[in-house]
């Protein structure tokens, strides 16, 4: 993909991970650019297949379409960055990100992005005004 698809798809995302929304600014790793749909289920480098992923949450979601809804234990597609709006499956209880839909708790529990660890960092950019970010 070129330095200028790239380019877009950082601006687009705000340079914040699509799906945990943790800002560039506050990783130590380069946010990277994620295949929505992985090369291996058909997925291409086409713009809208494209999102900024942090390296967690790119590491956890693999080439995984879908996950498990752990309150009904139904098999349901992840979060679709190009396709869903992030506000009707998510929302933030201070560090917490809650799921508001199957969608929305398969893909937490999937990218595990309440895990502890994310959770201080949270908690931290709470506390500096830098989170969640508008």
């Amino acid at each position: 993909m070129t330095r200028d698809v790239q380019r877009r798809v950082r601006k687009r995302a705000r340079n914040r991970c699509e799906y945990c929304w943790l800002p560039q600014s506050a990783s130590r790793l380069r946010h990277q650019i994620d295949h929505i749909i992985a090369r291996q289920h058909g997925g291409n480098d086409a713009y809208n297949n494209l999102a900024l992923c942090c390296a967690r949450c790119n590491q956890r979601k693999g080439p995984n379409l879908s996950g498990q809804d752990p309150e009904t234990g139904e098999i349901v597609c992840l979060f679709h960055p190009r396709h869903n709006r992030w506000r009707e499956h998510f929302s933030w209880d201070g560090a917490v990100l809650v799921g508001k839909t199957p969608v929305g708790r398969a893909t937490i529990a999937v990218l595990a992005i309440n895990a502890p660890s994310l959770i201080e960092v949270r908690e931290a950019l709470i506390e500096e005004g830098r989170f969640p970010p508008r």
